[in-house]
């Protein structure tokens, strides 16, 4: 499965012109810069893991990049102002955000009707929330950890625990850039319904 991004950046707006992203700590080495963004966004996630932030809208997504990146990009926080694709599949246009904001915070309110605690109802609706946000990809680089953290306090809002990331899982990391990658929210709903618990 590739990796890999691709993106209009002619005057380099995020990377150097060895394509390592330019960081606040100025490493010049991606592998470097890796291990870096990794420590500093751990400690923040645990952070955020003990003190929640309130989903109050799709904004909320800016919010808690801004939380996660905020040691590490001077842009965090902030929507990609270029075009990227993965695997050749293109991304939500940045020139349409505001159209896909607002669809964020219709299936945020069609979650919040959601009066039933059917554990398979809710882990079909955060699906599609995954997939939606997913394509979205507002941020230049922190989307999966962003969007996972989303899902996670959506999850609480409804007495339940879910964990996008458990350590040392490669099959629920397999399952979660297969169903991202490709758009499946069946994959993406089974693997979610999967690891739903109630919050102790």
């Amino acid at each position: 499965m590739g990796n890999n991004y691709k993106y209009l950046d002619p005057n380099h707006k995020y990377t150097d012109k060895n394509g390592v992203l330019y960081n606040l700590a100025n490493i010049k080495d991606e592998k470097v810069l890796a291990v870096y963004e990794s420590l500093k966004v751990s400690k923040r996630l645990e952070e955020i893991y003990a003190t929640p932030l309130k989903i109050k809208g799709s904004i909320s997504l800016i919010t808690i990049h801004h939380y996660l990146f905020q040691d590490v990009y001077e842009w965090a926080g902030k929507t990609r102002s270029v075009n990227i694709s993965k695997d050749g599949k293109p991304f939500f246009q940045g020139e349409r955000f505001e159209m896909g904001f607002k669809y964020i915070d219709n299936l945020i309110l069609e979650y919040r009707n959601i009066k039933s605690r059917n554990k398979k109802e809710l882990a079909i609706k955060l699906a599609e929330f995954l997939d939606n946000v997913n394509f979205l990809h507002p941020f230049r680089e922190g989307n999966g950890r962003v969007q996972r953290e989303f899902l996670r306090v959506l999850a609480l809002e409804k007495g339940l625990t879910l964990n996008l990331n458990p350590a040392d899982n490669k099959d629920v990391y397999e399952k979660y850039m297969n169903g991202t990658i490709n758009s499946d929210t069946k994959i993406l709903t089974d693997l979610i319904f999967e690891l739903l618990e109630k919050d102790r």
